[in-house]
């Protein structure tokens, strides 16, 4: 190894994917790419209305060539031919169909065009009702597999999901061989597998999403599965029994794709992970420090000593897990499954009559039409920060529950909804978007609040993603809600960059992601304080954000 070492780190979020190639040295940034997703942002095989959110494999495909292509074209020949190992994050709990080579059935001609076919995205919440069977299940069972995944298991992850499309698709139950997560598809792809039973599957995501837990000796055993529903025998099986940590390499890049990403076969490709879990560590992620990561939702990331933890099991997470985050730690994840889809709700609820005036009006340019109100709501979020910063408020004023995309933490029930209350004729819009900037904030409140309760200390705060960087306004009514502070890391891209510092520990530059974390982050650049003058009132407003949240939970 020299000092020109690079490695590529590739984010696979919701709109697109990004890739960035850095120094794995020093940590200086030389290439970054970005590509949306065309079919998704067509809305293909989404229906919003009843939750349905799905993507197709060729838009993981193309995004990844032409991000790391470009990645290549800015950093040159010298770069390229240095380029050590790659890694990749991705959304989560993202899982398909796949057939016995390990193919995605969207990928056969059969299948292009089928949703249930597609990858379902995190946010999909069509498997409602399976969830709510497999809680009922596990309850009764010894032991209850969903311990580690904070005692509820939820829709928005990988069996639920599972069985909701083996029970609606015939078709793709008969083709299905087994089911595989985003983040462990992306390395068999680029290491060339050819079987299934090849994949190698995260920790991250089978201990999180797939009710693997080493303490129940791995993912639960056929039985349990088979008596829940028939249509899962067999599928636990094909998981296979071993885990890997993203520490690890799954293998080099195949000659097919070294070739046609203009690389060498020597690239080393690591172990995926969910792209909250590498943005932790990208965020320079340190014990008993919640890591937040602030984006269309949130996910909450802690880590802490095993030793520490001992028999401590935390109700109502995103599960806990030896190595899911930092190798040798236990990982916990938390979240809320709408923050800043939240604010781009209100927005477009707010532009939707400006965009079909515009659209609709006599003598407009159609090929004007979609650009004017489209920059204009582009500025709409902007300004209603600015006018709501400014407001005064009392213990009176509109208040909002954030339950907007049902709730993820604590306790999962995708079957909430968000509300807004309090609301008189001198309501406007930056009182209500402020009422609900606020109700995401007292989201992330509970978190903590869940946290201490069950034992697990929360020595400070982290905040990164686009929203942590980019709104003041928000990052601020956070610090002021949870009375403590808020450092908001220097990089723009923290989940592609934790993918790099595992890339860089998989190349063997640095012995553990640890040290990889030390020598390539870059710090951070700013922190927000709590406004001391604000805390009681703060808290007579979460209080009855609580009453108002147990009132929607038991009433509506």
């Amino acid at each position: 190894m020299t000092n020109q070492d690079y490695c590529i780190g590739v984010d696979f979020g919701t709109d697109s994917v990004r890739s960035i190639i850095v120094n794995a040295h020093n940590g200086d940034e030389v290439a970054s790419s970005s590509f949306i997703y065309p079919r998704w942002n067509d809305g293909l095989y989404c229906n919003a209305s009843q939750n349905q959110f799905r993507q197709h494999p060729l838009d993981y495909i193309e995004g990844i060539v032409h991000t790391i292509k470009e990645c290549l074209r800015q950093g040159g020949t010298f770069v390229a031919t240095n380029i050590r190992a790659i890694s990749i994050a991705t959304t989560g709990s993202t899982p398909i169909a796949v057939n016995d080579k390990g193919i995605p059935l969207a990928l056969l001609p059969e299948f292009e065009s089928d949703a249930d076919a597609m990858f379902i995205l995190w946010k999909d919440h069509t498997a409602v009702k399976e969830a709510s069977e497999i809680n009922a299940h596990a309850n009764k069972h010894n032991p209850d597999y969903t311990l580690y995944s904070g005692g509820i298991y939820s829709s928005e992850w990988f069996w639920s999901k599972l069985l909701h499309i083996l029970r609606k698709n015939e078709l793709v139950r008969n083709a299905a061989y087994t089911w595989v997560e985003h983040c462990d598809w992306m390395p068999f792809l680029l290491t060339g597998g050819k079987k299934a039973t090849e994949i190698k599957r995260s920790v991250c995501a089978a201990g999180h999403k797939g009710l693997w837990a080493e303490e129940h000796g791995g993912f639960p055993p056929d039985h349990f599965f088979s008596t829940l529903d028939p249509l899962l025998t067999g599928y636990s099986a094909t998981l296979g029994k071993e885990v890997y940590t993203s520490d690890k390499a799954a293998g080099r890049l195949n000659g097919e794709w070294a070739e046609r990403l203009g690389l060498s076969t020597d690239v080393l490709v690591g172990i995926g992970a969910i792209d909250a879990h590498m943005g932790a560590v990208g965020g320079q992620i340190e014990p008993y420090y919640l890591s937040k990561v602030i984006g269309t939702s949130t996910c909450d990331m802690l880590v802490a000593p095993k030793k520490d933890i001992n028999e401590t099991v935390v109700k109502g997470i995103c599960g806990q897990v030896d190595g899911s985050i930092i190798p040798g730690m236990i990982g916990m994840e938390a979240g809320q499954s709408a923050f800043g889809d939240a604010y781009a709700w209100f927005r477009n609820l707010l532009s939707w009559p400006l965009q079909h005036l515009v659209s609709g009006s006599a003598g407009i340019d159609a090929a004007n039409s979609k650009i004017i109100p489209e920059n204009v709501s582009q500025q709409l979020l902007a300004e209603l920060e600015k006018y709501a910063a400014a407001l005064e408020f009392n213990d009176q004023s509109e208040l909002s529950v954030d339950w907007f995309n049902g709730r993820r933490t604590p306790d999962a029930n995708q079957l909430l909804k968000g509300a807004i209350t309090g609301i008189n004729l001198g309501s406007n819009a930056p009182s209500i978007y402020r009422s609900i900037v606020e109700a995401t904030c007292f989201g992330s409140k509970s978190i903590s609040n869940r946290f201490k309760a069950e034992g697990i200390a929360i020595k400070g705060l982290i905040g990164v993603g686009g929203i942590a960087k980019k709104s003041p306004f928000v990052m601020q009514t956070l610090a002021n809600v949870m009375n403590m502070p808020i450092r908001v890391h220097q990089s723009e891209q923290t989940c592609a960059l934790g993918a790099v510092m595992f890339a860089a520990t998989v190349a063997g530059i640095y012995s553990n992601v640890n040290e990889a974390m030390n020598a390539i982050g870059k710090g951070f650049d700013k922190t927000y304080h709590p406004d001391d003058r604000l805390a009681h009132l703060y808290d007579l407003r979460y209080e009855k954000y609580e009453r108002l949240g147990k009132y929607l939970e038991t009433t509506i």
